[in-house]
């Protein structure tokens, strides 16, 4: 594996595991991926391999069931070298030595990872993580949150406060790998988000997360990236394997 090289595997929903050459990252898991042919567990978050696996860190964005599973607490049984990166909004014990609690603006250099908590437009944070020569960003909630049923005001806010988080962002100049909602719950506005980080951020690679069990709707964001010259890839199976 050279330096710039990662396998990426997807969990689900907003769930990722990242392999790079001396570190394995784990980003809001959920809960445990199935395998589509066989309907048993993957082995990516299996006992057995994160047993085995050197320089774990595990992130959670936020408290939201669907981001934050108190299961990832047992984990350091398996392996004693697990570091955990939690968003301040997240209660759990909060002495543990491998436990970290980091909120917007806040910077962390845990060993030789360095991690900064970006801001979100809904709870916690969004994560920007620098391990073996990669630049990686995970956004948690952060979206262009464009819901039909608001008001216009309640519209433009959203807009303004998205807008904001991206314009901070931009200090970054190259993020390598990008995880970004595309929410099929917001009908035909689930694109304008991560549109816009792409067009603004310009990631090496753009992974789309946040969907649930609508794949579908990776294949649309996959197309529309394309457009604009954004390298992406397209979700099609629970523990898919990308390389980077």
């Amino acid at each position: 594996m050279r330096k710039e090289e990662a396998k990426i595997y997807y969990i689900f929903h907003s769930g990722f595991a990242i392999k790079t050459k001396s570190h394995f990252l784990i980003f809001d898991y959920y809960r445990e991926p199935l395998n589509n042919k066989n309907n048993k567990k993957s082995v990516v978050l299996s006992p057995e391999n994160i047993k085995k696996m050197e320089n774990v860190y595990v992130f959670s964005s936020h408290s939201h069931e669907d981001h934050f599973n108190s299961k990832i607490l047992d984990w350091e049984k398996y392996n004693d070298n697990i570091q955990y990166i939690l968003s301040s909004d997240i209660q759990t014990d909060k002495n543990k030595r491998n436990y970290s609690f980091i909120e917007e603006g806040q910077e962390k250099l845990i060993d030789d990872v360095y991690i900064k908590a970006y801001g979100s437009t809904d709870i916690g944070i969004s994560f920007l993580v620098k391990v073996d020569g990669l630049t990686v960003f995970h956004a948690g909630d952060l979206n262009w949150w464009h819901w039909k049923e608001d008001s216009l005001k309640e519209q433009s806010v959203a807009e303004s406060a998205f807008k904001d988080k991206i314009e901070k962002l931009k200090e970054e100049k190259c993020i390598d790998i990008a995880f970004f909602p595309v929410d099929p719950r917001l009908e035909e506005f689930y694109y304008i988000g991560v549109e816009y980080f792409g067009k603004n951020i310009h990631p090496n690679l753009l992974v789309p997360m946040h969907f649930g069990n609508d794949l579908s709707k990776t294949k649309d964001f996959l197309s529309r990236m394309k457009k604009i010259n954004i390298n992406a890839v397209e979700i099609t199976h629970n523990g898919q394997e990308i390389i980077y």
